[in-house]
């Protein structure tokens, strides 16, 4: 990860004055890196804090697979993602495959707050950084052989 990150911004209809709230209070931190987020979520925090965000389709039209696809590009280095604990979501699949991306890749990832705050205040937010990645297509091949022998 170069110096300046670039971070998805995500939120669920019901956190978005949440994580809007809390970009605008690190407005000056967030404002040295490149921001991305899905529909409704980019236009609104690019409009409340005068931040530039790149804007991907919203969530369940397709944008958790784009912001997918560029966390597994290595486009993406860091996810900040408000969801609602309380409320199904039509797309929670979408969603899941989202999170297992970001776990695949080994990306920081905040659900809520706290986390945000803590990934932020992070001095690995201010240099570089070498995400080790598993060989999971090495890993599969001696599951696979595992599995074949005891079979």
């Amino acid at each position: 990860m170069e110096v300046k990150k670039s971070i998805a911004l995500i939120a669920h209809d019901n956190m978005k004055k949440e994580l809007i709230d809390w970009v605008y209070e690190h407005r000056e931190i967030l404002g040295k890196h490149y921001l991305r987020g899905t529909g409704t979520t980019a236009k609104l925090v690019a409009e409340k804090t005068g931040l530039p965000v790149k804007l991907y389709k919203s969530g369940p039209l397709g944008g958790d697979q784009q912001i997918g696809a560029r966390i597994a590009e290595e486009k993406i280095n860091l996810m900040i993602f408000f969801w609602d604990p309380l409320e199904a979501q039509p797309h929670d699949p979408d969603v899941k495959a989202l999170l297992r991306i970001a776990v695949l890749y080994n990306i920081p990832v905040a659900n809520n707050r706290a986390t945000a705050d803590f990934i932020l205040s992070s001095p690995l937010m201010s240099m570089e950084y070498n995400r080790k990645l598993i060989n999971y297509s090495k890993l599969m091949i001696t599951r696979t052989a595992k599995f074949l022998n005891e079979n």
